[in-house]
């Protein structure tokens, strides 16, 4: 049965490090990075709320297309509200394949040093109040998903966060 991933996290956590690192070891799946897909659509930044939209909508495409190809998906993407991960939801059931939503996290503290260090996107023009913002957010929604499963970040030590994914993916016993 083909999963659908969800790593949701704050900026600079390591999900897209972590997504890469699953699609290396798995033959044919997709790290789905709303980011990149985003980058492709002309003139987002002029267009944000439409760009958002239309980039929602080609990854729920795509990723149909590859789970009903029975490959997994990883979507790699800090996710605040739960709209959009309601509809992976969805989607893994419409299709027949397993929903995962693992949520990465650290300490406020370290999160804002590690973006400060990385500037994660060159073309971020996100404050670290914003940032802050959301990772508050993100803590909020916790308790309203009930199916998520929480990895706590080690800063400098991924082959553990990765760890922790995969046996978090074998305990559901699918």
């Amino acid at each position: 049965m083909p999963r659908l991933i969800h790593l949701n996290g704050p900026t600079a956590c390591g999900k897209s490090t972590l997504a890469r690192r699953y699609v290396n070891d798995h033959p044919l799946a997709l790290d789905l990075d709303l980011d990149q897909v985003r980058d492709l659509i002309g003139n987002w930044r002029e267009h944000q709320p439409d760009a958002g939209q239309l980039t929602r909508d080609i990854a729920i495409a795509a990723a149909r297309v590859h789970l009903a190809s029975g490959h997994d998906v990883v979507v790699p993407q800090l996710l605040a509200e739960p709209l959009f991960i309601d509809k992976l939801a969805s989607l893994a059931r419409e299709v027949g394949a397993a929903f995962h939503e693992i949520m990465l996290i650290d300490s406020k503290p370290n999160m804002l040093r590690r973006f400060r260090q990385r500037r994660v996107h060159p073309n971020s023009d996100t404050s670290e109040q914003e940032l802050s913002d959301l990772y508050d957010r993100l803590l909020a929604l916790l308790p309203t998903r009930p199916n998520v499963r929480v990895i706590h970040i080690d800063d400098g030590q991924p082959e553990l966060a990765y760890q922790a994914i995969l046996s978090t993916l074998a305990k559901s016993g699918i």
